[in-house]
């Protein structure tokens, strides 16, 4: 009787793991869209949701992104926010493509020009959802530590945004942790 308390403990302990598996581990691998026509992508997007961040810190509302394409085939970012004392704050970087000239994975830095070839100053950028009209676009990186939700009208028809949510739900986004973006009526 012993060897079956022994047995059944084996069995029991080896189908628990000995470390558990997070959230993040049993996700499958991120990706993004399968192509992106930058020159579609280009102008002023914006910022109807995001995952709070450190570097956003100082925005209150009427976020706004926008991109130009420079003649080196590099992207200029422009961000830009209102801040609590009802200024605008503005960080302005660049992105680089990263595979092929259809390719939806960016990476993007906003640290001074020369330090461009150190490569923990760039930080990837992934269009992960994209309306086949360039209206209505998620961002985000490889772990899904960042989420942005972005739009080319300051604000998004209810159906279009539960749609996009249940998109990014399926792709692993707690979409619970969004934080809102106001939109003023006069955005410069």
């Amino acid at each position: 009787m012993p060897q079956v308390a022994v047995l059944t403990a084996a069995l029991v302990a080896a189908a628990i793991p000995l470390s558990p598996v997070s959230a993040e581990e049993a996700l499958p691998p991120l990706e993004s869209v399968p192509s992106l026509d930058v020159a579609r992508y280009m102008g002023r997007w914006y910022e109807i949701a995001k995952y709070p961040n450190r570097f956003q810190k100082q925005c209150t509302g009427d976020t706004t992104a926008t991109y130009e394409v420079l003649p080196d085939a590099t992207v200029r970012v422009v961000n830009r926010c209102r801040t609590e004392n009802n200024e605008f704050d503005e960080a302005d970087g660049i992105a680089r493509q990263i595979g092929g000239a259809d390719s939806a994975k960016l990476e993007v830095r906003f640290a001074p020009g020369w330090l461009g070839f150190v490569p923990f100053v760039w930080g990837d950028y992934w269009v992960v959802d994209l309306d086949p009209d360039y209206q209505l676009a998620a961002v985000s990186e490889p772990d899904r530590d960042y989420l942005w939700i972005l739009s080319r009208t300051p604000k998004v028809e209810t159906a279009k945004r539960a749609e996009l949510l249940d998109r990014l739900a399926a792709m692993g986004f707690d979409t619970a942790r969004l934080e809102a973006t106001p939109q003023s009526a006069v955005n410069p």
